[in-house]
């Protein structure tokens, strides 16, 4: 392109930071660590009226958002930027499809799958708005589809559109790797002045706020499987303590760099997966469950527009009901405000990709992940509620991080499969703080991929502390609040970001691509 690329990397006395944004985050950061600890306990009350308030006013606005952002996607995918390679024509991947792979899976879900992967299916089961439990095949096809569609395409289109984005405008453009990149077509150089600094300091915000939220299910679900395998209590002072030891080990593996310690971590999560995976489909009910997955898989296809579409707005006017804010709004919010972090540790890893292999690899095929772990794990929840066995449902109704050891409880080696499940949290733990500090250790520098180890250090422990805050004074309602509030600030700067996205697309093949396909025919 013609426009003239610079750098956003500054300093303040001789350290790699960008004063504005470091300051500015670190600033709101502390605020909300502080206003919640002087309130104390009360503050869960209040997070849950100003969560239920957004949700209510903004619902609508999540939900057209995403499927908005999957035809965008869509279109990409199979138009003529389809075949634009993220930097430049001649760019060489650097990571292999497996390792791509893993890193897009631990980075982008992990700690969901396993804290919902049993229980989401048994809520639904019991309580759906979509049909009437009492009819127990009907409720059990319905709970699979709700939960494909909460973890499905477009969740992970949220992720792959921030990710493609910010990897056209740093490999292909040459901009540094921070949001404010993306909106250099609206902005031009004022991406660099206080305009670009607020949307990076939203960034940062959304990305420790979203994943203080992943570190405090990952806690409880810990905490959950010690307590049942050697009988330590259930606390949220224990979760703190599991929460500080997660972040140490977080901090050494971001200290040993991307390849050698948050890709190797990344394929060992998914090794510890796939063997919790052949488990639990070998030794349950095999037929029952590749069965489901593929019938999963058509009730998700036959009804993808009235669930995903479905904003219960009829519902809610005779009945009151928030069904859709405790979960789909939510889930979307939590989906956006992950996907600075997601999104930039993505576009990190991908490049030499063309835009057409990133949204099948971003899109497709960690769904299809998500869903043959939901059917299997889900399914095999399903299955002993048919049968009549509601132990799982009421470990879910009790404590929500303990249903996946329940149902462990119900196939031999017990100790060693829980023992696997709990290993397999702390890596996926591990792997998200990892990645997460990271990607905030780029934005709070200007969009460096050398943060200095003091710096990758402080911001790991940042993200630590306010999780542990958070889950201390609010519980799991103020993580889920606050992850509202930065997801709705967020949503709003992927609208303008797809603009200008698109904008810079046009552009560039007119200017690039074009060109080349002419010198070569």
């Amino acid at each position: 392109m013609s426009e003239p690329v610079r750098s956003d990397k500054k300093t303040l006395f001789g350290a790699a930071i960008n004063p504005p944004v470091f300051f500015g985050s670190l600033i709101v950061l502390l605020s909300l660590i502080s206003t919640t600890i002087i309130i104390g306990e009360p503050v869960e009350e209040l997070f849950r009226t100003v969560q239920a308030s957004i949700s209510d006013a903004a619902g609508w606005f999540f939900i057209l958002l995403a499927n908005l952002l999957m035809f965008f996607l869509i279109y990409l995918a199979f138009s003529k930027f389809g075949k634009i390679r993220l930097g430049g024509v001649d760019a060489k991947p650097d990571f292999s499809r497996i390792s791509w792979f893993s890193m897009l899976f631990s980075a982008g879900l992990g700690i969901g799958l396993l804290f919902y992967g049993v229980a989401e299916p048994i809520y639904h089961f019991n309580d759906n708005p979509f049909v009437d439990n009492t009819d127990t095949i009907a409720a059990a096809r319905s709970a699979m589809g709700i939960t494909f569609y909460h973890y499905g395409i477009q969740a992970w289109s949220i992720y792959a559109t921030v990710g493609l984005a910010l990897a056209f405008f740093t490999f292909n453009l040459k901009l540094p790797l921070t949001i404010r990149s993306i909106f250099y077509p609206l902005l031009g150089d004022k991406i660099y002045g206080r305009w670009g600094d607020l949307i990076d300091i939203i960034s940062v915000i959304a990305t420790v706020v979203g994943l203080a939220t992943s570190l405090g299910l990952g806690a409880q679900q810990v905490n959950a499987g010690i307590e049942y395998l050697f009988g330590i209590g259930y606390s949220r002072e224990a979760q703190i303590v599991i929460i500080a030891v997660i972040t140490a080990l977080a901090t050494l593996s971001l200290l040993a760099g991307l390849d050698k310690g948050i890709r190797r971590l990344s394929e060992v999560n998914m090794g510890l997966a796939m063997v919790l995976l052949v488990f639990v489909l070998a030794i349950g009910p095999t037929a029952f469950l590749m069965d489901s997955f593929v019938q999963n898989l058509g009730y998700y296809i036959d009804n993808f527009f009235k669930i995903g579409l479905w904003t219960e707005s009829f519902v809610g006017v005779k009945d009151d009901s928030n069904w859709q804010n405790v979960w789909t709004v939510f889930y979307y919010a939590w989906w956006i405000a992950w996907s600075p972090f997601v999104g930039i540790f993505i576009a990190r890893v991908s490049k030499g990709r063309t835009i057409t292999e990133f949204i099948l690899g971003v899109v497709l095929v960690p769904s299809l992940l998500t869903f043959l772990w939901m059917s299997i794990f889900g399914g095999s929840a399903l299955y002993f509620e048919l049968l009549g066995d509601h132990g799982i449902t009421a470990a879910v109704n009790e404590n929500v991080a303990t249903a996946i050891f329940k149902l462990l409880e119900r196939y031999p080696l017990v100790s060693i499969s829980s023992g696997l499940a709990i290993l397999l949290t702390t890596s996926f733990f591990v792997t998200s703080s990892d990645s997460g500090s990271m990607v905030v250790d780029t934005l709070t520098s200007g969009g460096r991929h050398d943060a200095p180890k003091i710096q990758k250090i402080f911001w790991a422990a940042m993200e630590g502390t306010t999780a542990s805050v958070l889950l201390l004074y609010g519980g799991l309602t103020a993580l889920q609040s606050a992850t509202t509030i930065t997801g709705l600030a967020f949503a709003i700067i992927l609208v303008i970001m797809v603009i200008s996205f698109y904008m810079s697309l046009e552009k560039y093949y007119d200017e690039n691509v074009n060109s080349h396909d002419k010198k070569n025919a």
